[in-house]
């Protein structure tokens, strides 16, 4: 799968992460964006390594692993890696490529340049994580 920058930008204009980003928010991540292609079983991110990169899944899924047990699986269009780009901090989890796999994949200092120049990237982002955050931290009781 090679996506040229127009079918990269289209889907991340699907991506729910990226809903409600300007044209040319999209457009720049686009550019800055690179396609990278895992095999099943692909170690993508390793849990307790400080991350370099923002991944955004293009097709195929991946498994969210934490302490040997599987927590999530993450399809097309869904994202992973962005703590530890944000913080600096090492990764949370480790991500494996659930079968063949294609990632939209943003270097941090691309992510920054990004977020910097495309507010409402740095939105998206926020919305993603204030969502992923809820999801975590909500109950029944609530």
């Amino acid at each position: 799968m090679t996506l040229t920058r127009e079918a990269r930008t289209e889907m991340l204009s699907r991506a729910p992460l990226f809903m409600g980003v300007d044209e040319a928010g999209l457009e720049q991540i686009g550019e800055r964006a690179i396609e990278v292609a895992y095999g099943t079983g692909q170690v993508i991110a390793r849990q307790a390594e400080v991350g370099t990169g923002f991944f955004i899944v293009a097709e195929g899924n991946v498994h969210v692993v934490r302490g040997g047990q599987t927590i999530a699986t993450l399809g097309p269009g869904e994202f992973f890696g962005e703590l530890s780009v944000l913080d600096g901090q090492p990764r949370t989890a480790k991500v494996v490529a659930a079968g063949p796999t294609v990632c939209l994949a943003l270097a941090t200092w691309e992510f920054e340049a990004v977020v910097r120049d495309q507010p409402s990237v740095a939105l998206a982002v926020m919305r993603g994580l204030a969502g992923r955050l809820r999801g975590l931290t909500e109950t029944d009781r609530h």
